[in-house]
């Protein structure tokens, strides 16, 4: 049977807003928090392989106790088993250290393909999915928007500007996957019930031995964040009472001052 790891994260859900704390990094304990678009899609990409091949789904996330909910989502929605790797040591981990603990994890698996998302919402750096591939010595194909699967390869229909090329992979290999790879399925009654009283493993950084201490964490992070900021508030602005002609002149005055006409 295909073995299929699927690693997803869970990331904020910025219409909430964002909160930092004093080093920089996301508080994410204090957030609202979503699966990340691209995972989900990548998800539904390995649930429609085990579908259609008979595949065994097993879903990667590392992050707080609460990302737990993520996997629990994964679950309902057909995975088959979840690990979530989770330890204060690992906190404020950039794309190196979230790739070198991820990686250390699924080495403890036996996989056939590996599917992450193109880059999570939250960071936007597309990094991690191929960085695991280099922790782990296997081909990556990134920006998959088509997966098909023949024999022991894979056949990836690959993202590039205004056009798209195929590639074709022996496995073992990861895949990144675009949001609109597909159109995830939504959680099932029955799935979110078993969901709810299924096993999730939970591995600590005990648990992964291939794990080197100085690539962990927000002290194994070479990125420095230099300032973090929510986004900037506007002020209430210049506000005055006039009549209809004097708002004209003061408006084409205050344009021709920013150089926006000539008037």
């Amino acid at each position: 049977m295909m073995k299929v790891v699927v690693c997803i994260k869970q990331v904020p859900d910025t219409a909430g807003g964002v909160q930092f704390n004093p080093d920089g990094t996301l508080n994410r304990a204090a957030m609202l928090t979503i699966m990340n678009p691209d995972d989900k899609a990548g998800l539904e990409a390995a649930l429609r392989l085990k579908d259609q091949y008979g595949a065994e789904v097993t879903v990667v996330t590392m992050g707080l106790p609460k990302a737990a909910d993520a996997l629990r989502e994964a679950l309902a929605m057909g995975a088959d088993k979840a690990i979530l790797v989770t330890d204060r040591c690992l906190g404020g981990a950039d794309t190196w250290a979230t790739s070198s603990t991820v990686a250390a994890a699924v080495r403890k698996l036996d996989y056939d393909l590996i599917i992450t998302g193109r880059q999570a919402i939250d960071g936007d750096t597309a990094q991690v999915g191929p960085q695991i591939s280099e922790h782990l010595n296997i081909p990556v194909i990134s920006y998959a928007q088509d997966i098909k699967i023949d024999g022991d390869s894979v056949i990836v229909q690959r993202q590039f500007d205004d056009r798209y090329h195929m590639l074709k992979a022996k496995m073992p290999c990861l895949i990144t996957c675009l949001s609109e790879l597909n159109e995830p399925r939504y959680m099932t009654p029955g799935g979110i019930f078993d969901a709810c009283d299924a096993e999730i493993t939970t591995w600590s950084r005990a648990d992964l031995e291939t794990l080197d201490d100085a690539n962990i964490g927000l002290a194994g992070s070479p990125t420095k964040i230099a300032k973090a900021s929510d986004k900037v508030r506007k002020g209430a602005g210049e506000k005055v009472t006039l009549d209809t002609e004097e708002a004209v002149a003061y408006l084409i005055g205050k344009m021709t001052e920013k150089h926006v006409c000539g008037l």
